[in-house]
């Protein structure tokens, strides 16, 4: 009966089969006789009685037994007992046998037939890769297979955390989609889950996610294992792993350990990667939020009356917040009096203005620090600024796009003119005399700000000249009524200042080509 569609169903051959042929074609019978009486090709006939042949065989010689003609056939056909012979494909795999043992500890299969077909050129589908890795390997394969099943922990000991992405949301706000991620977290022993949707996986996110769930429970638990996310772990490490700092100070503060899970492993934390689907599905699905503040809250009635009240297959159906309440709830650690305060690290690099730049605002330190790298711990209030641990200075926080500038973090000879405030010249002004003093008071009287360089310039010609000339000085141009500092100045250059301002001035006699006006017109007639 041919199989639908009018073509012949390929025949899957054995060694039995082979050996079948083999006794008809030894007993003499011609290759037509022997495909009719089994239903074969002629030509795939002449397939396997060419090996007999070319091993100088000939019909009528000396009996041969089965188990000797099944003996040989192995030997002929070794594709009829090895699968990975039957196809040239494996040949093609087989080349890259070192290749791929050197991979199998470290790589999932579909990244190794990636690396083959991408810089190799292997031309195999993925499927006949599998395929002969699973042959070839069949112990490493089983072996990456196994999953080990672990007790529960003890209650209070361990939760599992992840973020998830669960799908767009229309915000009706602004008519914007926005991507929307989930953390969720699920207590080890209990399976009791918290779910928290966040619209950016930031630093903040991350901890305020954390700060929510202990609310939650009302505890926290002992060890916490989670993923590596920058969020909380900056350089994943199996015996030493380095944390985001701002994870470790939540950590310190709550007293828990931070376990985060190998990369790439997610069987280390399966307690929480089984029920993100069920959150995808149940939660968010068909729902609708008026905001994110909205959809927070739903979360956490979610999870509390629906992924709370469920039946649990690993708890013998029982449901995971009565447990909860029952074994776990009073083994959490509690939550600390003081409220943990949310503080990012940055590292920035000291600009040549003695700034560093965080959270878009701008910030000195003292000037021996210019061309360094700092950590620079932010939270709502303040910023502190630290080297190679030591604190070398504290700012309180601004706006961003503004400065908080100390001039004591400067050289003191590259900033004196600039600290030498309207207040600061006064004060200096009277310390140098009387008329300095009324000079500058006379410049700052009126529009003191765009009479400081002249009141400044005043005051530091003190650093060229004697102070009691620079008061001399000072007292000719208010007697002259012109106290400005390019007068005072020309009196200091020219020496005029040893000259008595109020003595009378010393008129020399007039040449005797000069007469007075009575003189020159008295021969007019009037």
């Amino acid at each position: 009966m041919k199989p639908r569609g009018g073509r012949l169903a390929r025949r899957t051959f054995g060694v039995i089969d082979v050996v079948e042929i083999m006794k008809h074609w030894y007993a003499g019978r011609n290759l037509s006789e022997i495909a009719r009486g089994l239903g074969l090709d002629r030509k795939t006939v002449r397939k396997y009685v060419a090996a007999p042949e070319r091993e100088g065989l000939v019909p009528g010689g000396p009996p041969i037994s089965p188990e000797e003609w099944a003996r040989r056939v192995k030997v002929w056909f070794p594709e009829l007992t090895d699968p990975r012979a039957r196809s040239s494909v494996n040949g093609e795999i087989g080349r890259f046998h070192t290749y791929i043992s050197n991979l199998l500890p470290v790589n999932t299969l579909a990244t190794i037939h990636q690396r083959l077909r991408d810089d190799q050129g292997l031309k195999a589908s993925y499927t006949s890769f599998r395929r002969y890795v699973h042959l070839e390997f069949a112990e490493e394969a089983a072996l990456a297979q196994v999953t080990v099943l672990k007790d529960d922990p003890p209650p209070g000991e361990e939760a599992q955390l992840d973020y998830e992405y669960l799908g767009q949301w229309l915000d009706p706000r602004t008519g914007r989609r926005q991507r929307v991620w989930a953390f969720v977290m699920v207590l080890s022993h209990s399976r009791h889950l918290f779910c928290y949707p966040v619209l950016r996986m930031t630093v903040p996110a991350f901890i305020e996610a954390h700060l929510a769930a202990f609310r939650f429970y009302g505890g926290v638990a002992r060890r916490l294992v989670c993923d590596n996310l920058r969020s909380g772990v900056l350089r994943p490490d199996l015996y030493d792993p380095r944390l985001n700092r701002s994870y470790q100070e939540l950590a310190t503060h709550y007293d828990f350990l931070v376990d985060p899970a190998r990369v790439g492993r997610p069987k280390d934390k399966p307690r929480v990667e089984r029920p993100v689907p069920y959150v995808r599905d149940s939660f968010f699905r068909g729902r609708s939020f008026s905001s994110l503040e909205d959809m927070q809250a739903q979360a956490e009635r979610w999870s509390l009356e629906v992924a709370g009240r469920r039946s649990c297959r690993p708890l013998a159906g029982a449901a995971p917040h009565a447990l909860f309440l029952a074994v776990e709830a009073h083994t959490l650690l509690p939550l600390p009096v003081r409220a943990f305060e949310l503080a990012t690290w940055h590292t920035p690099k000291v600009a040549a203005d003695a700034h560093v730049m965080v959270g878009g605002a701008l910030y000195t330190v003292p000037y021996a620090h210019i061309g360094r790298r700092l950590d620079v711990r932010m939270t709502e209030t303040l910023i502190t600024c630290f080297f190679e641990g030591e604190l070398i200075k504290t700012h309180p926080r601004v706006k961003k796009g503004k400065r908080s500038t100390d001039w004591a973090d400067y050289p003191p000879e590259k900033v004196a003119f600039l600290m030498r405030t309207p207040a600061w010249c006064l004060r200096r002004a009277r310390e140098l005399g009387p008329a300095t003093s009324a000079v500058v008071e006379a410049l700052l009287g009126v529009q003191a700000l765009h009479r400081l360089r002249s009141a400044q310039g005043v005051i530091a010609l003190a650093e060229r000249y004697d102070p009691e000339r620079l008061d001399a000085a000072c007292a000719g141009a208010l007697f002259a009524g012109d106290p400005s500092y390019r007068t005072i100045r020309g009196i200091l250059a020219s020496g005029r200042d040893a000259l008595d301002p109020e003595g009378p001035a010393a008129c020399p006699e007039a040449p005797a080509h000069l007469h007075g006006p009575d003189t020159l017109f008295a021969h007019l007639e009037v």
